[in-house]
């Protein structure tokens, strides 16, 4: 926030497109609650297609979990991206706010922001990996065993996801030894 006269167009732009990131996954969160919603009330039975799928329950019990279970993941995804978008937007405003001269009322301080800002990525991730464990879980309703495969894919991409800084620093560590060594 300090000396930010040039830089202020690259943060409210950085800013911006993390909005539109988190507005296009709670827009897809919400699409698929309703879908799944108008499946779950429908009056065409849902348990039709289902009886070809490899194992599993196909009681009208456990077709509700799936779908009931489904479609509370999405909803969190979708709360927790809206979240997210709230507190950007907030950090959006105040980025570039000057710091009050007289002290009397409440000053923006770069803490304050940057804690604004934390909370809104976290809120942001939060509801990334809810929608990425739900897409294995959207599988559960074709049987057990794609929700399987699709777990056994999803765990290494998530591991990339977190594990991206570590890879980073060994790369890091390498180039400054081959350095040291030339």
């Amino acid at each position: 926030m300090k000396d930010n006269e040039k830089k202020n167009i690259l943060a409210v732009q950085t800013l911006r497109n993390m909005i539109m990131g988190s507005t296009l996954m709670a827009t897809t969160s919400i699409l698929l609650c309703c879908g799944l919603a108008a499946v779950i009330s429908s009056t065409y039975s849902v348990k039709k297609p289902l009886n070809d799928s490899v194992l599993g329950g196909h009681g009208e019990l456990m077709i509700a979990v799936k779908y009931v279970t489904l479609l509370v993941f999405f909803l969190l995804s979708f709360v927790s991206h809206t979240l997210g978008i709230r507190f950007i937007n907030q950090v959006n405003f105040l980025i570039n706010a000057p710091p009050d001269p007289t002290g009397c009322c409440f000053a923006v301080t770069a803490e304050y922001v940057g804690e604004l800002l934390e909370r809104g990525f976290m809120l942001n991730t939060v509801g990334n990996r809810i929608f990425y464990v739900a897409l294995p879980l959207l599988l559960w309703i074709f049987g057990p065993v794609l929700v399987l495969l699709g777990s056994v894919c999803l765990v290494p991409v998530l591991y990339n996801l977190d594990i991206v800084f570590e890879r980073h620093k060994k790369v890091q560590n390498a180039h400054a030894s081959s350095q040291e060594f030339v």
